[in-house]
């Protein structure tokens, strides 16, 4: 099983191995963020983190929509620098180059999920939900995408099923929604979970 540690994760954007790279924000997370501007368009200052955010495109779209204060979290530099090279007005301190377990996070209204836990070893899946539960206010939510195709060892990316989500999350979040994305990508079309989960 190959570690996937720092440099695990900097050696494929070094390779540009970088499969999870669409080159622009994902079809469902931008109509979360769309919904987002729509529904409470006054709420500028609330607290986002996008784990693993790859090149942030979603980092970048929600700066544009006037959410400053989005934090991002990745094991590797390259990605952290790309966000700060495009976006040179994004606050330095909210780009945090570290590993998501050790870092000291809280009070967060909104965390966007998309191939970050699809990308972390699944004996590491207690671990998320336990995380987001405790860097989530009560009431906030996580949302976005998990894969649905079968659980392996020969990720990343790894899989995983409806009934297996439920079990690991239920205890945490209330499930506010999960079903098939209707907007995914054409590679992805009826392999990804869109998802709502509220912070208990």
């Amino acid at each position: 099983m190959k570690t996937l540690d720092a440099t695990y994760w900097e050696n494929r954007y070094q390779k540009k191995e970088t499969g999870w790279d669409l080159k622009s924000i994902s079809p469902p997370l931008q109509q979360i963020i769309d919904h987002l501007a729509h529904t409470q368009p006054t709420q500028k200052d609330l607290k986002i983190l996008i784990p693993g955010a790859g090149m942030g495109y979603e980092v970048l779209y929600l700066f544009e929509k006037g959410y400053t204060n989005v934090y991002v979290v990745d094991l590797a530099p390259s990605p952290l620098e790309s966000i700060a090279q495009a976006c040179p007005n994004f606050p330095k301190n909210q780009l945090i180059c570290g590993d998501f377990f050790d870092v000291e996070l809280s009070d967060f209204d909104l965390v966007l999920e998309q191939t970050f836990f699809c990308a972390l070893h699944p004996e590491l899946r207690e671990a998320y939900a336990q995380k987001m539960h405790g860097i989530l206010k009560k009431g906030g939510t996580l949302q976005g995408l998990l894969f649905q195709f079968p659980l392996t060892d020969q990720g990343p990316p790894f899989g995983g099923s409806l009934e297996e989500y439920l079990d690991l999350f239920e205890p945490y979040f209330k499930i506010l929604f999960i079903e098939t994305a209707q907007n995914s990508i054409k590679p992805r079309a009826n392999k990804e979970l869109f998802f709502i989960f509220e912070n208990k």
